[in-house]
């Protein structure tokens, strides 16, 4: 194909890739245009050939889906934080699950029908309760600019608000305009805190509170349809899911490396009055394999809720080997969530009883997901 830079083309959307970029096709030969929804005629030009793919930025839309609708954001298409804005609501629910689906059959051999609906956000924008705003010297206007990172490069975007904050934190982005940092380069983390729960400034908390409760409710109804009696929850952050699930146990264990927020998790389950689990300090590949020597397998579910880059190959290999009766994998990640149960299921030693996902960032590419594994003829038992 002879595409190159600055080449004007027109392209059909014939889908959305995971990650939001549309797929079009000149002679076979694939172009991704951000920005747009399937079917829709429009006019891009090249900015990238690669020698398997090219990307394009969009022009003009010559032909609109009757999906598309106007963004809530002006920054939008600008600012590199959503993707989405321009598809109706049921239609970002609907491509998710497609992407999903496809990546998990791709990478992990599953069926999609084991897929099931995204759970849709009940706040589709005015949800996000943890943003990153960062400042860059705009030497051109000779000014700061104070906002998020562009999607097509290093460049700031400068914002006044963000429609997918809550909004106490674009009062929050107000008050950082107002009081600038001294000079650009500088990341200004803007929170708003759970509220009952102690994080620690730079320790995790799921970012979206409106669509948590039904997270929860996923991950129990999960543990409590596989009837162990025991919860180890690797990855346990502040003590959020061991202590929300402590009531469907009668014990639990909860893993994190970061000393601060271990302390944090043992002051929120002495306020929630949990006195049927512990918390441990240490990286889990450390930790596990003592904290296995005392488990009963057939007793014991494990939530694991990882970093985005998903679990270490001897983390994976060591529950394999151990086999508990069930794994709860959470992930905002389905690419490296796909691939770690791909490894675990291998050779028959899990299998996926359902894949649920749960939209926590609407109008972006990003969506959660809740796996329910369960280890292939290990009965669960009650002693």
């Amino acid at each position: 194909m002879n595409l190159a830079p600055g080449q004007i083309v027109s392209l059909t959307i014939q889908d959305i890739a995971f990650g939001g970029e549309g797929v079009a096709r000149v002679d076979d030969f694939v172009v991704f245009v951000p920005f747009v929804l399937v079917s829709e005629k429009v006019e891009a030009e090249v900015t990238e050939v690669k020698k398997s793919f090219a990307r394009a930025k969009l022009l003009r839309v010559i032909e609109a889906s009757p999906e598309r609708v106007a963004p809530a954001c002006a920054h939008f298409a600008a600012c590199g934080g959503c993707q989405y804005q321009h598809l109706a609501y049921a239609t970002q629910l609907r491509v998710k699950h497609k992407q999903i689906a496809d990546l998990f059959q791709r990478i992990g051999g599953l069926t999609p029908e084991l897929v099931l609906p995204v759970v849709p956000c009940p706040q589709p924008y005015g949800y996000r309760n943890r943003i990153m705003i960062r400042s860059q010297w705009n030497k051109p206007e000779q000014r700061l600019n104070i906002g998020f990172v562009r999607w097509d490069g290093g460049l700031v975007e400068d914002i006044f608000d963000c429609k997918i904050a809550e909004p106490a934190l674009n009062e929050q982005i107000r008050h950082v305009r107002a009081n600038p940092p001294p000079k650009g380069g500088i990341k200004v983390v803007l929170r708003v805190a759970p509220e009952g729960w102690h994080v620690g400034p730079d320790s995790f908390f799921q970012n979206n509170f409106f669509l948590l409760p039904k997270l929860v409710e996923t991950v129990r109804e999960q543990l409590r349809a596989a009837g162990t009696r025991h919860l180890v929850d690797l990855y346990c952050g502040v003590g959020f899911f061991g202590i929300e699930l402590a009531d469907a146990v009668e014990t639990f264990v909860g893993v994190e490396y970061d000393a601060q927020a271990i302390k944090s998790a043992r002051r929120n389950a002495e306020s929630r009055g949990r006195t049927n689990g512990e918390f441990i300090s240490g990286m889990v590949e450390t930790v596990l394999p003592d904290l296995v020597k005392r488990l009963s397998p057939g007793a014991t579910s494990v939530l694991l809720d990882p970093p985005r880059k998903g679990c270490l190959p001897q983390t994976l290999a060591l529950l394999r080997e151990v086999k508990p009766a069930q794994i709860v994998y959470v992930s905002c990640h389905p690419a490296t969530m796909a691939r770690d149960l791909n490894i675990l299921c291998g050779d028959g030693v899990f299998e996926v009883a359902r894949v649920t996902p749960l939209d926590m960032f609407p109008q972006t590419q990003h969506v959660e997901c809740v796996a329910d594994l369960r280890a292939r003829g290990l009965a669960v038992t009650r002693d």
